[in-house]
């Protein structure tokens, strides 16, 4: 049988013949893998950091997906999560414009979405970080250009900052692949 790693947890002793409980103990730090046996729980290999056989990484180019170690997207199965976006053009130059800026991190967040075989249609969550919410305006604009017909659930907040202060919008998104 195997076995796989568990949560430690905290589980309360019997009763005493009193009623009141005897106290906490640790739970066991192992369980039994379901009847599909461990292949039902594709993990990680920590020592190699080699990703599930089912998942597969975009890249945009960044300089920081390297050394902060992180993928502009990730596809595992059906899901595909991209990662925060910012409005940075190959030779590092940040338009001021926010229109300018969230076209250019929808630009980013697509082409990565494409790069894992999905479309604008597949979106099902957006979110919007921006830096003030003066805004808002060019940013709800963009999104509805690109995102009107397909509706996803969507969230728009105004953070107190972003990693560089040119950067007035970042982008998100989570889409579902099908078929």
């Amino acid at each position: 049988t195997a076995y796989l790693p568990c949560v430690r947890t905290r589980v309360r002793e019997s009763r005493y013949p009193s009623g009141r409980y005897a106290g906490w103990r640790d739970a066991p730090t192992r369980r039994r893998s379901s009847a599909l046996g461990a292949a039902a729980y594709p993990t990680m290999d920590p020592m190699t950091s080699t990703p599930p056989p089912t998942r597969q990484l975009a890249s945009s180019g960044s300089p920081f997906e390297a050394t902060i170690g992180f993928s502009r997207a990730v596809r595992d199965g059906e899901v595909v999560a991209v990662s925060g976006t910012a409005p940075v053009w190959p030779d590092g130059h940040v338009d001021p414009d926010p229109v300018v800026q969230t076209r250019r991190c929808w630009e980013i967040a697509l082409a990565a979405l494409a790069q894992l075989g999905g479309t604008p249609a597949d979106v099902v969550r957006t979110r919007t970080y921006l830096v003030t919410t003066d805004a808002a305006d060019a940013a709800s604009q963009v999104h509805g250009e690109i995102f009107g017909d397909v509706r996803p659930a969507s969230t728009m907040v105004v953070v107190a900052a972003l990693l560089d202060p040119r950067w007035l919008v970042e982008v998100e998104l989570d889409a579902v692949l099908r078929g």
